[in-house]
């Protein structure tokens, strides 16, 4: 009965690894989170995550940390408490 128990707690984390978002630990998953995050999608906020990226993550574990927020919660984290807007 232990070794049923054991098997179905194994699967249910299985199914909900491969059923959650996929990390990928890199600036370019990290800016496709933003960017699919941000209402509007746009190429400049695109860019702007992709040259500021480097210089905030210091490495793959910090990235997985951040494509693993809530929408909200990553749109706030690039843009702040009130939205940027993309100068042109």
């Amino acid at each position: 009965m232990r070794g049923v128990l054991i098997g179905l707690l194994l699967a249910g984390c299985l199914v909900q690894r491969s059923t959650g978002p996929r990390l990928t630990g890199t600036c370019e998953g990290a800016c496709a989170h933003y960017v699919e995050c941000k209402a509007g999608h746009s190429q400049a906020d695109r860019t702007r995550c992709t040259t500021e990226c480097p210089t905030v993550f210091a490495d793959q574990d910090s990235l997985m940390g951040y494509e693993s927020l809530t929408c909200p919660d990553a749109v706030e984290f690039v843009d702040g408490t009130h939205p940027k807007t993309t100068s042109r």
